[in-house]
C-alpha cells in the first residue's frame, strides 16, 4: 500500500468533518490541496529535493489528529515563561496550531482518551486574542483565517503552490484555520513580536500550522517564532508560512527550534518580495528529532535585499535537512545567504541551496555560504550549492566546506592549560557565532550567544521557570 493511502482514506472518510471546523478561506483550496496530494503522493528520496530525508518515514507513525477541533487541557501564560533579558515584545502562544486567547479553553477540553479514540484526527482551533499591545488603533491584525477571511482569502495560496509540492498540499488539505498577521501601508511595529509555539498532547500528535504575514509597502515588523514541546511524546508538525513584503517594507523572521528527540518537524517558507524591501531570515535549530525546512524567496521588484542565514546544532541521531531556493526574477537585487551546521556523535544535516538567476535579472548580487563542522567521524553532512544564472552581467558566488575541529588549535588551547572537552566547546561556539551575529536585535542576540553556548554543554535549553520538554532526551 502507498505510504499515503492512509491519510487519502482520512480525507475521504472525514472530509465534511475537516469542513466544518475549519475556517472558510481554507476550505476554498482544500479540494484542489487534496487532488494534488493524492496525485503526488509523499516525496521520495529518489527526487533530488528529498534525497536525505524519508518523508514517507515520517508519516509512518500512527499519529492522532483532532479534527474535531477539542481544545487542549492547557494554559501556556501558566506554564511557560520564555522571557529573553532586555527584550520588550508582543508575545502570543499557539498551542499545536491554535492561536490562544484566554476565552479558548473554557469549555470542550480535549482528553489523552479522546485523541486516543480520534486517532487520526488533528490539531485546535485559531482564535483572535482580544487584547493585545500590537494593535493600537494601527489597523495591525493578529488573529484567526475565521475572523478576516475576505483578507485571508486575497492572500492564502498564491506563494504555497499545492500542485509543486506534497507537503504543502498535505498542510493545506488537512490544515483548520491558520494566524494572520497583517501590517498596513506606512506602519511600523515597534515591538518584535514573539509568537512561541507549543506542542501539547498525551499521545503521538501530528499538527498543521498555517501562518500568513502581509506586510504592506512601508511597513516595518520583526517576529520571533519559537518551537517548544511540553509532553514527551512523539510529535508530528507540518508548517506552511506565507509572506509577502511590499515596496520599501522591512521584516525580520527570526525562528527558533528547541523541542526534543521525538519531534518531527516539516516546516516550508514562502516569501515575496517587492521592490525596495529588505528582509532578514535566520531559522535556528537547536534541538530536533528530525527537522526539514524548505524557504522558497521571491525577489519581485528591483532593489529588493535578502538576508538568509541558518544554523543547526545536532547530536545523537538528530537529523536537520535545510533547502533554499533564492529566485531573482528582476534586476538589481541583493541576496546573502550563511548557513552553518555543527554535527556531533550520529548525528546527520543536510543542506541545498539554490541561487536562480532568470533571463533579464542584470545587475544581480549573490552569494552563498555554507560551511559544516562534523566534531566526529560518525557525523555526516552533505550540502550541495547550487547556481543557474541566465544573465551575464551579474556578481554570484557560492562556496560549502565540511571540516572537522582543527587539531592544531584544540592542540594549542590545551597547551595553555585549557582541558580538551572545555577547547572542543569554545571552537564551536566560536564556528557558530557568525549566525547569531546576524540577528538584529541585541537582546535576543545575547540571548541566543547564551543559549547556544548552554546547547553546547548538553544543558536543559530552557527559560526560567519553564515546564516544557526542550531537551534533547529521547521521546519514549
Amino acid at each position: 500500500m502507498r505510504p499515503e493511502q492512509q491519510y487519502i482514506d482520512l480525507y475521504t472518510q472525514a472530509e465534511a468533518l475537516l469542513r466544518s471546523h475549519s475556517a472558510e478561506p481554507l476550505n476554498t483550496l482544500r479540494a484542489r490541496a487534496f487532488a494534488d496530494f493524492e496525485r503526488l503522493g509523499f516525496p521520495t528520496r529518489r527526487q533530488e529535493d528529498y534525497k536525505y530525508t524519508d518523508i514517507a518515514k515520517c508519516f509512518a507513525p500512527d499519529y492522532g489528529m483532532n479534527l474535531k477541533r477539542l481544545q487542549m487541557p492547557v494554559n501556556p501564560g501558566e506554564v511557560f515563561r520564555c522571557d529573553v533579558p532586555n527584550l520588550s515584545t508582543s508575545l502570543y502562544f499557539m498551542v499545536n496550531d491554535m492561536f490562544y486567547s484566554a476565552t479558548s479553553y473554557k469549555h470542550n477540553t480535549a482528553t489523552g482518551d479522546e485523541l486516543q479514540a480520534t486517532s487520526s484526527d488533528g490539531t485546535a482551533d485559531g482564535l483572535v486574542a482580544r487584547s493585545s499591545s500590537l494593535v493600537a488603533n494601527q489597523g495591525v491584525i493578529l488573529g484567526s483565517f475565521r475572523d478576516h477571511p475576505d483578507l485571508v482569502s486575497r492572500y492564502l495560496g498564491t506563494l504555497a503552490d499545492t500542485a509543486a509540492d506534497s507537503i504543502t498540499a498535505f498542510n493545506t488539505a488537512f490544515a483548520q484555520d491558520g494566524l494572520l498577521i497583517y501590517v498596513p501601508q506606512g506602519v511600523v511595529v515597534e515591538k518584535p513580536i514573539q509568537l512561541i509555539n507549543i506542542l501539547r498532547s498525551t499521545v503521538p500528535l501530528l499538527v498543521n500550522r498555517r501562518v500568513l504575514i502581509v506586510l504592506e509597502d512601508g511597513a516595518q515588523a520583526r517576529l520571533l517564532m519559537c518551537d517548544h514541546a511540553m509532553d514527551e511524546v512523539n510529535f508530528l508538525s507540518t508548517q506552511v508560512i506565507e509572506v509577502f513584503v511590499g515596496r520599501n517594507a522591512t521584516f525580520d523572521l527570526y525562528e527558533l527550534e528547541e523541542t526534543h528527540t521525538g519531534s518531527t518537524r516539516l516546516s516550508n517558507l514562502y516569501v515575496r518580495q517587492e521592490a525596495g524591501s529588505n528582509v532578514l531570515l535566520n531559522g535556528m535549530t537547536l534541538t530536533c528529532g528530525t527537522t526539514r525546512n524548505t524557504t522558497r524567496v521571491l525577489l519581485g521588484g528591483e532593489q529588493a535585499e535578502l538576508n538568509l542565514c541558518g544554523m543547526a546544532i545536532a547530536d545523537g541521531n538528530q537529523h536537520v535537512d535545510n533547502r533554499t531556493v533564492i529566485d531573482h526574477a528582476v534586476p538589481s537585487c541583493r541576496s546573502n545567504e550563511l548557513y552553518k551546521y555543527v554535527l556531533d556523535e550520529q548525528a546527520t544535516g543536510a543542506f541545498a541551496g539554490l541561487i536562480l538567476v532568470r533571463p533579464g535579472a542584470q545587475h544581480t548580487d549573490a552569494r552563498q555560504t555554507n560551511r559544516n563542522l562534523c566534531a566526529t567521524r560518525d557525523a555526516r553532512m552533505y550540502t550541495q550549492p547550487q547556481l543557474e544564472i541566465y544573465a551575464d552581467d551579474v556578481k554570484c558566488s557560492h562556496g560549502a566546506t565540511v571540516g572537522q575541529l582543527d587539531d592544531a588549535a584544540l592542540f594549542y588551547m590545551r597547551q595553555r592549560g585549557i582541558p580538551l572537552h572545555e577547547a572542543r566547546l569554545l571552537l564551536m561556539f566560536a564556528f557558530i557565532n557568525e549566525v547569531v551575529d546576524t540577528i538584529r536585535l541585541d537582546a535576543l542576540r545575547d540571548r541566543l550567544h547564551h543559549l547556544v553556548e548552554k546547547r553546547f554543554r548538553g544543558e536543559l535549553g530552557k527559560c526560567r521557570d519553564c515546564k516544557a520538554m526542550c531537551s534533547a532526551h529521547s521521546a519514549q
